[in-house]
């Protein structure tokens, strides 16, 4: 996996410089690359070798929803010419970092059992923001298997309080 982060970096990196100002909107139509560059079909069809990458370029742009700007054709000209199709989820996640740590913000996954209203993500976000110390891009997932609460994901730390967890530490409790 460290080899994939070590390939996306300078593609990332490159990217966000020549974006500048505009790297929201590149993040936009980079999130929408990375889906479609997820795709196990797509990567067979673009290691075939009777295929070209004009061929492979005119495939993800006929798919993708949005019009490229001319900065996203050439980036994805790119990636497809220099072998680098299977990276392009790992560059967009490089790229959103640092866009992020250039606003001062990050990336959080919700887990909750329940979907939660607009109303509540705000408040909880809020809740988040002061614990982490930072602004958050809130993402909630739902996952069941938590039976109620939060468990909630901001790099690598991690803040659980879903009942699953608590059950968890009072089986510990009554085992020791």
């Amino acid at each position: 996996m460290a080899e994939i982060a070590t390939i996306a970096r300078p593609y990332a990196e490159a990217l966000f410089k020549a974006a500048g100002a505009d790297a929201p909107a590149a993040a936009q139509w980079l999130d929408e690359l990375a889906v479609i560059a997820g795709n196990e079909q797509l990567l067979q069809f673009a290691d075939n070798p009777k295929v070209t990458t004009e061929q492979v370029f005119d495939v993800i742009v006929g798919v993708a929803k949005q019009t490229l700007p001319e900065m996203g054709r050439n980036f994805l000209r790119t990636v497809i010419e220099n072998g680098r199709l299977a990276v392009l989820p790992e560059i967009a996640r490089q790229f959103r970092s640092l866009m992020n740590a250039q606003q001062g913000r990050s990336d959080a996954v919700v887990y909750s059992a329940y979907d939660i209203d607009a109303a509540g993500l705000d408040e909880l976000a809020g809740v988040l923001e002061k614990r982490f110390g930072r602004k958050l891009n809130l993402q909630v997932v739902l996952q069941p298997e938590l039976i109620g609460g939060v468990r909630v994901v901001v790099g690598d730390e991690v803040l659980d309080a879903s009942i699953k967890a608590r059950l968890e530490q009072m089986r510990m409790a009554l085992t020791a």
